[in-house]
């Protein structure tokens, strides 16, 4: 625990899941714990926190700013970049370098991959990638794990079922590299147009993750699942649309397919759902993905916390909670 108390006395970026130990995932949510317990406290009062959507963004966007506020910071930033001097011509440089004149850390989403890391390299303050086109969304995978270790108690020898839209699905992607040190067996269930991109593949060959690869989709597939993270299909993902709509309804998990499924199976959703799970599912006592909206606030705290040197043992002895 001394190792990371020291590193958060220091400034540092939360730009990739894969640099993070499996020490640093337990240490946050761990974290997270705390802010679950009592969300709403003072501990950043006289912080900015800029958010800075360069795409759409309801959940991401939404539990950053209200995690910022309920920790006492103050929010300034934009939610469409029609509005900023982007339309004028100014580079993601100059827009990263004034905003950090106003603010001590920046949560920032992008369409273009690698936009976060090149923010981290030129920005004087903290940056948290909300999410760089279809590529990672390391703030969604920490209440990923969050969420799948309140519900199994362990995040150990899993069974991972990612059904859907693996190709462009950043929050897949990131939640390989995480797992890779708890040891689950994944099982990707896409169509061969979005299946799992051979990098992530061998990445899993790499990390000795076990994996199985499948095209059904059904009750006997998904028996001895432990959690289910359906993805949509992202139609901005694409430049071919008649593509879309070949692959956009093949995967639809009803709650007919579910009688089979082991007690403790949790289903997952980064949201928004489109038609990938039908609402006879929501009343299931499997459906966990709304629950997993809320955990955004509480993993997003521990981030913006731990991005601004604030430690856990701070969050533990923290006198500016409010009840």
């Amino acid at each position: 625990m001394q190792t990371y108390i020291q590193v958060a006395m220091e400034k540092h970026n939360f730009v990739t899941i894969a640099d993070l130990s499996k020490e640093k995932i337990l240490y946050l949510i761990k974290m997270a714990q705390e802010f679950e317990k009592y969300p709403n406290r003072e501990i950043l009062k006289g912080k900015v926190v800029a958010t800075l959507f360069f795409e759409p963004s309801t959940r991401t966007r939404l539990s950053f700013e209200t995690a910022a506020n309920r920790l006492g910071a103050r929010v300034i930033g934009f939610a469409d970049p029609k509005v900023t001097s982007g339309t004028k011509g100014e580079t993601l440089k100059d827009t990263i370098l004034m905003v950090s004149n106003y603010a001590d850390v920046i949560a920032m989403r992008h369409y273009i991959e690698g936009a976060a890391q090149y923010a981290s390299e030129i920005a004087p303050i903290p940056i948290i990638n909300a999410g760089d086109g279809a590529h990672q969304h390391p703030s969604q995978c920490m209440l990923d794990l969050y969420t799948i270790y309140q519900t199994q108690g362990t995040l150990e020898n899993l069974n991972i079922y990612l059904v859907g839209d693996l190709k462009y699905g950043r929050t897949v992607h990131s939640l390989i590299m995480a797992m890779r040190h708890f040891n689950p067996t994944f099982h990707f269930i896409a169509p061969k147009e979005l299946a799992m991109p051979n990098e992530y593949k061998l990445y899993c060959k790499e990390n000795s993750i076990k994996y199985v690869e499948h095209t059904a989709f059904n009750e006997k597939i998904i028996a001895d699942a432990d959690i289910i993270y359906m993805t949509r299909v992202q139609k901005e993902r694409f430049s071919d649309l008649m593509e879309y709509e070949r692959v956009k309804n093949v995967y639809i998990l009803r709650a007919d397919m579910l009688k089979s499924t082991k007690e403790n199976m949790k289903i997952l959703h980064p949201l928004p759902r489109v038609n990938e799970i039908a609402y006879d599912v929501d009343e299931d006592p499997h459906a966990y993905y709304i629950q997993q909206a809320q955990n955004g606030l509480y993993a997003r705290e521990a981030i913006i916390c731990d991005v601004l040197g604030i430690s856990y043992e701070e969050v533990l002895n923290d006198k500016t909670i409010i009840k």
